[in-house]
C-alpha cells in the first residue's frame, strides 16, 4: 500500500539515499519485460526496514515494515516536463509585467509590482525556483507653466521585474519528482524490489474490474431486497459475470499476442482499426446481432 509523503532525506538534500542508508549508494533499478528477449529500466528505487508497534486489545503488537522508496521513470520525466512548461509560462507572464501599452497596467512603485510577480510565481506553482530583481528608474520632466501655473519638474517612475532562473533549485526539484512510498509486511523472499513494482503497475486491473461490477455492462447498483440471502446471491452472481469478462478478455488478448496478429472490425465506424488488446465489451457488441435459432425435432436439432 502506498504511504502519504516522501522520503525525508531525499526530499530534503535531492540525492537519493542507497538501500543500507548510505549518501551517493546506486539505487536498485527495476527491469520489465518490453518485448520478446528486451527489457527495460521502468523505476529504480531502495527500500528500509522500520519496526513499529501497535497495541490491540491491550496486548502489544511488533512487526517489521519494508518501506519501498521507488521511483517511476516515465512518472518523473511527466512530471518534469509539466514543471518546465510552467516555469516557462511564468517567465512568459512576468515579463509581461514590464510591457507597456494602452490596456497595460501600469506599477507605480516596487511593492504592487512585487505582490503582482509573486502571485504569478503562486498561480504557475514555481515558487523558489526563480529569482527575481527589481529595478526602479527615476527621471525628471519639465513642465512648463501654463495659465498662471508656474513652471515645474515633475518625477515619473518606471518599475521592472527581472527574472532568473533558478538553476540548483530547479536540479533539487527535478531530482525529487516521481518518487513515492510504499509499506508492505510481505518478506523479501515472497516480494522482492522489483515485484512491488510489477504488481502495483497492474493494480489498475482491479479497479478496472471495480468499475465493470459497479458500471456498465454488469450495473451493480443500489439494491432494494428484504433479504440479505438475495442481495448476497446477486452480487455473486454478477461476480461469475465479472469473472467471464476478465476470463473471456484474457485468453483473446493471450492468443492474439502469441500469433502477433490484431483483430479489426471491433470499432464502430472505423472497420479498419486493429488491435492487439480487445476489450470483452467490444467482442460482445460484434457478437450482438448475430442470432442463433435452433428447431427442435424429435430425433436430432437443427440450428
Amino acid at each position: 500500500m502506498p504511504l502519504v509523503g516522501g522520503p525525508a532525506a531525499a526530499r530534503s538534500s535531492g540525492r537519493i539515499p542507497g538501500p543500507c542508508g548510505q549518501r551517493g549508494a546506486a539505487p536498485h533499478r527495476c527491469l520489465s519485460g518490453k518485448g520478446e528477449g528486451e527489457r527495460e529500466r521502468i523505476a529504480e528505487g531502495y527500500e528500509r526496514l522500520e519496526v513499529l508497534t501497535a497495541e490491540v486489545e491491550g496486548q502489544t503488537v511488533i512487526w517489521t515494515e519494508r518501506r519501498l522508496v521507488l521511483r517511476s521513470l516515465k512518472q518523473a520525466q511527466a512530471a518534469e516536463a509539466a514543471l518546465r512548461a510552467r516555469l516557462a509560462k511564468a517567465q512568459c507572464a512576468l515579463a509581461a509585467l514590464n510591457e507597456k501599452g494602452r490596456e497595460k497596467k501600469r506599477f507605480r512603485d516596487v511593492e504592487s509590482l512585487r505582490q503582482a510577480a509573486e502571485a504569478l510565481v503562486a498561480q504557475h506553482r514555481v515558487q523558489g525556483l526563480l529569482r527575481l530583481g527589481y529595478e526602479e528608474e527615476v527621471r525628471e520632466r519639465p513642465v512648463r507653466g501654463y495659465g498662471g501655473r508656474p513652471a515645474s519638474v515633475r518625477q515619473e517612475r518606471e518599475v521592472r521585474v527581472t527574472v532568473v532562473v533558478d538553476e540548483e533549485a530547479l536540479e533539487k526539484a527535478v531530482s525529487r519528482l516521481g518518487w513515492r512510498v510504499y509499506a508492505t509486511n510481505a518478506p523479501t523472499e515472497r516480494l522482492s524490489l522489483e515485484q512491488a513494482v510489477l504488481a502495483y503497475r497492474g493494480q489498475y486491473v482491479i479497479d478496472r474490474s471495480m468499475g465493470r461490477l459497479k458500471g456498465r455492462p454488469l450495473s451493480l447498483t443500489p439494491m432494494y431486497l428484504q433479504r440479505d440471502d438475495r442481495a448476497t446471491g446477486l452480487i455473486r452472481l454478477l461476480g461469475i459475470g465479472l469473472r467471464v469478462l476478465t476470463l473471456v478478455e484474457f485468453v483473446v488478448r493471450r492468443n492474439l499476442a502469441a500469433a502477433g496478429v490484431k483483430l479489426a472490425g471491433l470499432y464502430a465506424g472505423n472497420p479498419r482499426r486493429a488491435t492487439a488488446q480487445p476489450t470483452a465489451e467490444r467482442l460482445l457488441e460484434a457478437f450482438q446481432k448475430i442470432t442463433l435459432t435452433i428447431i427442435q425435432e424429435p430425433f436430432y436439432a437443427a440450428f
